[in-house]
């Protein structure tokens, strides 16, 4: 590995480590309290399309941005409505997100059905995927028919998933610090 490179990431071994702990922090937040977490998220979400709406007001009036005003406008006026709802809202916004996960999940276990027939013939195992594709269908109407459920699973998937992202980035971080000194 180029050794500038190294000695620069390892200047900055910190930052890693700090947004391993930010994400532990977070993912332990999630797992004990995942309602509280799900709604967060949505909140959040809705600061993001603020800052979203801000910035491409900004870039309306900059002459090198070369996307149509109007959709600018548009982008502008639906992260703006979003946000709004979010920040006020997240109660529904996270109920809503939830909702379209339900009808991703089940489109995408048809389809794997689907999927799994057309290739019986070419591959083995195939079964697999129709059976991944069977539980698809089954948590998403779960969640449709439980979304208080629904959201503490996924509160609780994005929790771990946090969980184990921060404790991967603290190391990285550590062993970042550690390359760089031997350098």
């Amino acid at each position: 590995m180029n050794a500038g490179l190294l000695h620069h990431l390892g200047r900055n071994w910190w930052v890693f480590v700090l947004y391993g702990v930010i994400a532990v922090l977070f993912g332990l937040f999630a797992i004990a309290r995942p309602l509280a977490a799900a709604f967060a998220l949505a909140w959040a979400c809705g600061v993001m399309a603020l800052a979203e709406t801000l910035i491409t007001v900004f870039a309306l009036f900059d002459r090198r941005v070369t996307v149509s005003k109007g959709w600018l406008v548009l982008y502008a006026l639906v992260s703006l409505a979003f946000g709004v709802l979010a920040v006020s809202n997240p109660v529904a916004v996270a109920g809503a997100l939830l909702m379209l996960l339900a009808a991703w999940l089940v489109v995408g276990g048809v389809y794997r059905i689907v999927f799994a027939i057309r290739v019986r013939k070419e591959i083995e195992g195939e079964w697999l995927i129709a059976l991944s594709g069977v539980l698809a269908i089954v948590l998403g109407v779960l969640f449709v028919l439980s979304p208080v459920a629904g959201l503490l699973v996924t509160a609780l998937w994005i929790g771990v998933a946090a969980l184990f992202y921060g404790v991967l980035q603290i190391a990285a971080g550590i062993r970042l610090h550690r390359l760089a000194g031997s350098v």
